[in-house]
């Protein structure tokens, strides 16, 4: 993500800032993808904390347009839950559109987002994330932080975050949007495996016997079905390309890394992931320097390293591809 400045006094502004420090209001104009002036903001605001700028006056944003189903707010924590998933989608939304996905040059279709909580005022519900015809479920009760963590435990994952959630799940959007495509099937199938295989038994079979990633999936549970890899992978393309751009934004210099490199603007997945990975090692001394845990603790193996260049080919040039117009 890159750094973002006050368009009144030119002070540090960070992606989900409200108000700077000279006292000014923000809001992030997701077109220019910078803080503006003068700009009628999201009717979210007040509710969720959503800096962006609307659509049209007194309108939702880009982002809120998309939720077409949220909790009931007067519900236990069921506000502070939803402006904090709100808040992961908006982020992985901006880092989509450095790729023109979902952005005023994209006539493809949008995602519809099914913001759900656990908490029902009753008796708790079950809340099952996932994608089906276009829309996305999302169960806004992992951003209580403590709920997302236990869970992380008990499933045995490297990692879990609200971001991680929609990068995935709006993989799986992705995928459906690219497969119209006369060419995108057949190299999906060459390098994921054949997406038609039952899966529903497939989920079945590796939540009773899960498999070892083995050198040749990024996860655990990239290895369920071709459909889970692939979702599974473009997470880790967009976590690595958004870990990159971030430090590149900080201006920060080791070996390895270009000057003035912009990682969203790269062509060569390959040269990307080197430095990626570089930037992550680097930085999971730091942690361990402090006894944290690693930012990034997964190994990037030569057949992962292929599927993610694929994923990144694809998404990176949907556009020129025709996607656009055949979505």
């Amino acid at each position: 993500m890159q750094r973002f400045s006050c368009p009144h006094c030119g002070t540090r502004a960070y992606f989900h800032n409200l108000i700077c420090l000279c006292g000014e209001p923000l809001v992030y104009a997701p077109v220019l993808r910078r803080m503006v002036a003068d700009a009628a903001h999201c009717a979210n605001r007040p509710r969720i904390a959503c800096n962006w700028a609307a659509e049209v006056p007194g309108g939702f944003c880009a982002s809120c347009a998309m939720s077409h189903v949220v909790p009931v707010m007067n519900i236990g924590d069921n506000q502070r839950l939803l402006a904090s998933a709100e808040r992961a989608k908006r982020w992985v939304l901006a880092n989509l559109a450095e790729w023109d996905w979902f952005t005023p040059a994209d006539p493809g279709r949008r995602p519809r987002f099914l913001m759900l909580s656990e908490h029902t005022g009753g008796r708790d519900q079950q809340i099952i994330m996932g994608h089906a015809n276009g829309e996305i479920t999302i169960n806004v009760t992992e951003a209580d932080e403590l709920i997302r963590l236990k869970r992380q435990l008990k499933l045995g994952e490297q990692y879990r975050s609200m971001v991680g959630h929609f990068r995935h799940e709006i993989a799986h959007f992705l995928f459906d949007r690219l497969k119209v495509l006369p060419d995108f099937l057949p190299a999906f199938r060459a390098v994921f495996g054949d997406e038609r295989a039952d899966y529903a038994q497939a989920l079945k079979n590796h939540y009773a016997d899960p498999r070892d990633p083995a050198g040749d999936f990024i996860t655990s549970y990239a290895t369920s079905h071709p459909h889970e890899d692939w979702a599974e992978t473009v997470a880790h393309l967009l976590h690595l390309t958004d870990v990159a751009d971030s430090f590149c934004s900080t201006h920060l210099d080791m070996p390895g890394v270009p000057p003035d490199y912009h990682p969203y603007s790269e062509t060569d997945p390959y040269r990307l992931l080197n430095i990626a990975a570089e930037i992550t090692i680097a930085v999971n001394d730091i942690n361990r320097a402090l006894d944290n845990s690693d930012l990034y603790p997964f190994v990037l193996t030569v057949p992962v390293r292929h599927k993610i260049a694929f994923a990144h080919g694809w998404l990176q040039n949907h556009l020129a591809r025709g996607e656009g117009k055949a979505a």
